[in-house]
């Protein structure tokens, strides 16, 4: 059975490449929203985002956080990883830069997403697993078939 995870992503430059994660069917996500679903929930306010978070989390086992260019500095994926620490899930972060868009384009590195995250006091840390390939295939084939080792180890660790 896939373990049961929310995916924190920077969502407009990842979108595609984080719908190639979805399809390995190495885990079980929470439903992505559409551009347009989001943009209904910004208009409603922070309060609102929140309430999808703490939804989306509810009932999770670990938070994958798919790391873009951009990703690490997203107000709402740190606040992701925060929740999802408070509640003892697990933590990890897989680089999806070289999986390729729908424009077949890679994207730069982006930064490690847990850099510099406390949560009461205590650092947030989760390993971040950077696929050694840099051909969109076989990065990812290496994310396909390590996901769910990857995943057990992040809740275990927790």
């Amino acid at each position: 059975m896939a373990t049961k995870t929310f995916l924190s992503f920077h969502y407009k430059p990842d979108n595609w490449r984080v719908q190639k994660v979805k399809q390995m069917g190495a885990i079980e996500e929470q439903p992505l929203l559409t551009s347009n679903e989001w943009e209904e929930i910004k208009k409603e306010g922070d309060d609102a985002i929140k309430k999808w978070i703490e939804k989306n989390l509810k009932g999770k086992d670990c938070l994958i956080v798919l790391v873009g260019e951009k990703t690490a500095s997203r107000r709402w994926v740190k606040y992701e990883i925060k929740e999802a620490w408070k509640k003892g899930l697990g933590v990890l972060a897989i680089h999806i830069h070289n999986l390729t868009d729908k424009d077949d384009n890679q994207a730069k590195k982006g930064e490690n997403p847990f850099t510099g995250l406390t949560v009461d006091g205590e650092s947030v840390t989760g390993k971040v697993y950077d696929p050694p390939q840099t051909v969109s295939a076989n990065v990812y084939n290496h994310i396909r078939d390590n996901l769910a080792d990857w995943t057990k180890a992040a809740i275990k660790a927790r």
